[in-house]
This record gives structure tokens, C-alpha cells and sequence, in this order.
């Protein structure tokens, strides 16, 4: 199924960029542009994201914002483009 009509972003590349380490519609938009252009499918990323295990927000809620800082996930979702 289409998530972003306007790039052709189905929900299988947003699962797998998620599983790759993206946590946010914002980090999917950065590998894909999912969310970029008109912005109707950023409720529907956000759906697919869930609120499940996400490694930047666990430290987050564990007060190691330094780890969080130096997390970045963009070379493992640039590999998986």
C-alpha cells in the first residue's frame, strides 16, 4: 500500500527503514522525503511507527541524552535504501 503518494513511499519501505533504526516520521522523511511535500501521510507514518521499542527514545527516557546525541542512525538507513 501507498503511504506517501507523492514520493511512491509504500508502508513495506517505511516498516523497513523502521526496523533499520528510525524512530520518527522525521527520520523516515529524511531517507525517503516521505512527509516532504504536502504532508498528508505523516499520520500515517507515525501510525506505522507506533509506540513500540525505539533504542533513542529508551535512552531518552533514561536521561542519556549524550547517548542519543552521538546515536545516528542515517548510515544503516542509507544502507537499506
Amino acid at each position: 500500500m501507498y503511504v506517501c503518494s507523492c514520493f511512491g513511499i509504500t508502508d513495506k519501505q517505511v516498516k523497513e527503514h523502521a526496523a533499520a533504526g528510525a524512530c520518527t516520521p522525521r527520520q523516515i522523511a529524511s531517507v525517503t522525503k516521505a512527509g516532504t511535500d504536502c504532508g498528508s501521510c505523516v499520520r500515517t507514518i507515525q501510525g506505522l511507527l507506533g509506540r513500540g521499542a525505539c533504542p533513542r527514545r529508551e535512552l531518552l527516557e533514561k536521561g542519556e541524552a549524550t547517548a542519543v546525541l552521538a546515536a545516528d542512525p542515517a548510515p544503516r538507513l542509507a544502507e537499506a535504501a
